[in-house]
């Protein structure tokens, strides 16, 4: 399955932000490290210059990615038209069969984060959400079976 392509704002600003600090910050010294490394002389048995050269293409990989990745996202901002039901970026309240409440934001692939109960908006969940309302009742498939949830709130950061 293909990931979607949108991204928050603020989850737009965060990629940037890492991809500035990898550039501007992180690699300049990682740089400097290897090259002092190189300076002491055998590079086969010096174990900074091996680690600051897998670091180096660690960080050119993630630069790539991120520079690639930028230009493909597209930012959804919040719309007014979206209240009340669920699209990108809202916050949801769902509630089970057995009554226990949890509360979830649908954001991109790029952001999601299990900590923050921050799910993808490709992920099962959040498609069965997709334009649903408060009292309305979802059907996910999950590995153990069928669950049904149903909509509490709704609600988006603006």
């Amino acid at each position: 399955m293909a990931k979607s392509n949108y991204i928050t704002r603020q989850g737009w600003l965060a990629l940037g932000q890492e991809l500035k600090f990898l550039w501007k910050e992180e690699r300049p010294k990682v740089t400097q490290a290897v090259s002092d490394a190189a300076a002491l002389g055998d590079r086969s048995e010096n174990a900074e210059y091996i680690y600051g050269k897998r670091r180096l293409r660690e960080i050119d990989r993630r630069v790539r990615f991120l520079s690639k990745r930028l230009e493909v996202l597209q930012i959804v901002d919040y719309s007014p038209k979206q209240e009340g039901k669920v699209f990108f970026g809202a916050w949801v309240e769902l509630e089970d069969e057995e009554g226990e409440v949890k509360q979830y934001r649908l954001v991109g692939c790029d952001e999601f984060d299990p900590a923050k109960n921050w799910i993808s908006i490709d992920s099962p969940v959040a498609r069965a959400l997709i334009g649903k309302g408060v009292d309305d009742e979802i059907h996910v498939e999950t590995p153990s079976g069928k669950v049904v949830l149903y909509v509490n709130r709704i609600w988006y950061e603006k």
